[in-house]
């Protein structure tokens, strides 16, 4: 007999939520395991004394972090999700009867917090994974990747007529900061005697170089070279005017974003440091200022740091090999990028200060070009001329000319790095150590667009999944081990498939 169910509902008597959600569940290992106690301390400037008591700011985080193992890409959807889940409403404390925060809350919260408190929790999770040991810190990876931000290609406009307009709708769209003693404190100052004259040239150096991360990524517009401009300058998103114009990999155009990781080299591959950028940002311009403040804020001194050619400026190898780092980066190959003789073929001769061509013809320091920072070598036009391979050398009448960089002797050490084992190690390991965890936050927390617009809000999205990140990394160190995530599914299978293979190109690793 074929039976019939019957949608009958009998009020639940004398049952507690406590014994509904499953001993062994994701979220009770994760109350367990993290005390968000400390987030109160972090928000407390931000909030006044009186007043009617607001959301409880350890449900916000908790909520935050729903968000990211759930993959949730909303606040209607998070409270949606919370609403229907009892393991959810257990984690946050909620009862069945209880009412849920209203999604609207959640931003006004947000935008209450600002940036600077979000950066404070990724880094008090940072904290606990160094107290943890997974933090290595002899080795740092540098890398970014495109995201698309959330605006589309058609709603491009004059950029001053975009920030005329967003200036008059959204004069108090910033974060808000009721008690401003957090961040804007005068800095600490360092017991180390300088005369006046030093401190006021360095104080002069600070408020003239461009500090990327107490500008929260954004670019310094003003700045101007003779012959380009940038189109990001003239033209904007109506949307999202902080979104840049990047070339996609597979073609075409999109507004979007860099976010850059510095990723320890220990075996757990913690995020040390997120930052992101319009995507018209070089992915070299930040690195300095994302090594230093690693180095600092961890108290850690790597041997060497690692990155693509991306990252093989003069500047960058300069302030890396003066600090006893060894700048593990490719150089670029620009004999390749020209159908002439490339430098490479040129004999230097530091002794008599010249260069030699293929055809031992001498190039004679001609000038220096301190702004460009290179020193020129020029051939005799006459030798040039005559020379049987000129056509396969130069097109110019006046003499072959070869431009040497004020720092070779740099360069020359870096590229003498590249024959080494530990170079090579460096960079088979790096294929798996960083892109693996960007393809992590991509294909399972929602990275491959940003949902939110704004630089300081899609900085505060990229913080938030690189601290989901680095706990997924502390909760397994803390027994969690490779059973399956909230939403059912098993750890992102390119974090997965690395971990799970023993490290052949490092077996130094700590």
């Amino acid at each position: 007999m074929m039976g019939t169910k019957e949608r009958t509902f009998a009020p639940l008597c004398n049952r507690s939520l406590e014994t509904l959600v499953p001993p062994g569940h994701f979220y009770r290992h994760l109350e367990a395991k993290l005390d968000l106690a400390f987030v109160r301390d972090l928000v407390h400037g931000t909030y006044k004394e009186g007043g009617r008591p607001s959301i409880d700011p350890i449900v916000f985080f908790k909520l935050q972090l729903v968000m990211f193992f759930e993959s949730l890409r909303s606040e209607r959807e998070l409270v949606r999700v919370a609403a229907d889940r009892l393991s959810v409403r257990w984690y946050l404390g909620y009862d069945l009867d209880e009412a849920l925060p209203d999604h609207s809350s959640l931003t006004r919260i947000r935008r209450r917090y600002g940036l600077a408190t979000f950066r404070r929790f990724f880094e008090t999770i940072v904290e606990q994974c160094q107290a943890a040991g997974l933090i290595w810190g002899k080795e740092l990876y540098f890398d970014a990747t495109q995201v698309n931000a959330n605006a589309s290609i058609h709603s491009i406009a004059p950029r001053f007529a975009v920030e005329a307009h967003l200036d008059q709708l959204f004069t108090d769209d910033e974060p808000v900061q009721l008690n401003p003693t957090g961040d804007q404190a005068p800095p600490i100052e360092l017991p180390v005697a300088l005369p006046e004259a030093k401190r006021d040239q360095l104080v002069q150096a600070n408020e003239e170089r461009h500090d990327w991360l107490a500008r929260d990524g954004a670019p310094d517009r003003t700045i101007r070279r003779a012959g380009y401009q940038r189109r990001s300058d003239f033209e904007a998103s109506a949307t999202d005017p902080d979104a840049a114009l990047m070339a996609l990999k597979k073609g075409g155009l999109h507004f979007g974003y860099h976010d850059h990781y510095v990723v320890d080299g220990g075996k757990a591959r913690i995020i040390l440091g997120v930052l992101v950028t319009p995507a018209d940002v070089m992915e070299n311009q930040p690195f300095l200022d994302l090594l230093w403040r690693a180095c600092r804020r961890w108290r850690i001194k790597p041997r060497q740091v690692i990155g693509d050619t991306t990252y093989g400026t003069i500047e960058n190898i300069v302030a890396v090999e003066d600090q006893g780092i060894r700048a593990y980066v490719p150089l670029p190959d620009f004999d390749g990028r020209t159908a002439f003789y490339g430098a490479s073929r040129f004999t230097y001769e530091p002794d008599a200060d010249q260069y030699r061509c293929p055809q031992t013809q001498v190039l004679r320091r001609h000038t220096a070009k301190y702004s460009e920072g290179v020193v020129a070598y020029r051939a005799e036009a006459a030798t040039c001329n005559a020379c049987p391979l000129k056509a396969a050398c130069t097109t110019s009448n006046q003499g072959r000319l070869i431009h040497r960089s004020l720092y070779a002797e740099y360069i020359d050490r870096v590229r003498g790095y590249h024959q080494t084992a530990a170079y090579q190690r460096a960079m088979g390991k790096r294929k798996v150590w960083v892109e693996p965890l960007f393809g992590e936050a991509k294909d399972w927390h929602g990275l491959r667009r940003f949902r939110l617009r704004r630089l300081w809000k899609v900085n505060v999205e990229a913080l938030m999944i690189a601290t989901g990140q680095n706990l997924k990394r502390l909760l397994r160190k803390r027994g969690w081990g490779r059973r399956p995530w909230p939403n059912g599914a098993p750890e992102a299978p390119s974090a997965r498939r690395f971990l799970a293979q023993p490290l052949k190109w490092s077996p130094s690793l700590a």
